[in-house]
């Protein structure tokens, strides 16, 4: 079967967050598709199965666990279908619910995906000290914990200590500051508990950054920029209890899966 490479959120190779897709030929073992994804070592790989006929469906692992939302590994699916001959609205049937892409004419891939607005929240015990940056505010969503910190330049200065980053109860750790440079605000996502150190960018955060810095600005349409050594920019659009992602995505290689 077919594997592919793909970065998303980039228009250039070797840039925004790596994902493998495997174009299943039919449903998977789960336990094998876990291998096969900690034999890519990426974040995430997506395994998608289906001709088309209704949602076709989609899975996402880490090299260490399945998991229900990934943003970018959905970027990346939808990029090689449409790559490969598919057109106007693909819809994918998830761990999430139904999400759908679209494409325009100039190749942004658009995506449908649910809100994950934060709550506010006390700090989970040990954060500050792992993160080595105070919050300025700290909430929950649906995944992961988001952190606001002061600035943008505090924001790329995170080195957090991931052994103990590890030991909060969450998905991951959203870093989060209003923007400079032309983004509405920047963000680092770190996922150690679930095998990822750094995620270069993070769609599925997205879901909790928009409603967030849209509610704090005042504006639906933001663009968010992933301040990670790869970086990426995620285009967010806030539509009630959904969230529009829109990239881009580049293809590096493609192969065949024989074992």
């Amino acid at each position: 079967m077919r594997v592919f490479t793909v970065d998303s959120f980039t228009d250039r190779p070797f840039r925004g967050n790596p994902a493998g897709v495997c174009l299943l030929d039919a449903p998977a073992d789960e336990e094998w598709m876990l291998a096969v994804a900690a034999e890519m070592r990426h974040s995430e790989t997506a395994f998608v199965h289906g001709d088309g006929d209704g949602p076709r469906s989609l899975r996402w692992f880490t090299p260490a666990v399945e998991v229900a939302l990934c943003g970018h590994a959905t970027l990346a699916t939808a990029h090689v279908l449409y790559s490969l001959g598919a057109s106007g609205r693909l819809e994918f049937a998830t761990k999430s619910g139904i999400l759908a892409t679209e494409r325009t004419d100039d190749g942004l891939i658009i995506m449908d995906f649910p809100a994950a607005p934060p709550q506010e929240a006390e700090p989970p015990a040990g954060l500050a000290e792992a993160l080595g940056v105070a919050p300025v505010w700290c909430g929950r969503s649906r995944f992961d914990v988001l952190v606001e910190v002061d600035s943008a330049d505090a924001v790329r200065a995170v080195a957090p200590d991931l052994r103990r980053l590890a030991e909060v109860d969450t998905r991951g750790v959203i870093v989060t500051a209003r923007g400079d440079g032309g983004a509405d605000y920047v963000s680092r996502f770190f996922a150690p508990r679930v095998g990822v150190d750094e995620d270069p960018v993070t769609g599925s955060a997205h879901c909790a950054l928009a409603p967030y810095w849209s509610a704090k600005l005042g504006r639906d349409a933001l663009l968010g920029r992933q301040v990670s050594a790869r970086g990426g920019e995620v285009r967010t659009t806030v539509r009630g209890d959904r969230v529009e992602l829109a990239g881009r995505a580049v293809t590096v290689w493609s192969g065949e899966l024989h074992a």
